[in-house]
């Protein structure tokens, strides 16, 4: 992920206290001044409608509005070349890190040991 990114998705952290820090403030005024204007005017758009600026991109698909992402969005932003916005809700798409993602995703559920079948017990005349 690159810098511009990362500024976004931490400004979105602090926008939404999902992240506490002691002098939140000038931190959001230092991120916002790292990040261009353009950029910045159309995440303060989507924040001002109550949605958040910045969703994250699992399995193609958009975690904002759960639509499944055109090929090419996904491996651009794999290569890092360009930021992106979602065709659907016009959030900015970011992939989560490689060691956060591997962290993140649950482990899968193992299944209960088969228990033995009872034999039928018939009746002789």
């Amino acid at each position: 992920m690159n810098e511009l990114m990362r500024n976004l998705v931490r400004l979105q952290a602090l926008d939404f206290e999902e992240v506490r820090e002691k002098n939140a403030e000038a931190v959001k005024t230092e991120l916002r001044s790292k990040i261009p204007p353009q950029i910045l005017a159309h995440y303060d758009r989507l924040v001002v409608r109550g949605k958040k600026g910045v969703a994250m991109v699992r399995d193609q698909v958009c975690t904002g509005c759960h639509m499944r992402l055109p090929i090419g969005v996904v491996t651009t932003l794999m290569h890092g070349l360009d930021i992106q916005l979602c065709d659907s809700c016009g959030r900015y798409l970011c992939l989560p890190e490689v060691g956060a993602a591997v962290a993140a995703e649950p482990a899968p559920a193992q299944k209960p040991a088969k228990r033995p079948r009872k034999l039928k017990k018939v009746a002789v005349v």
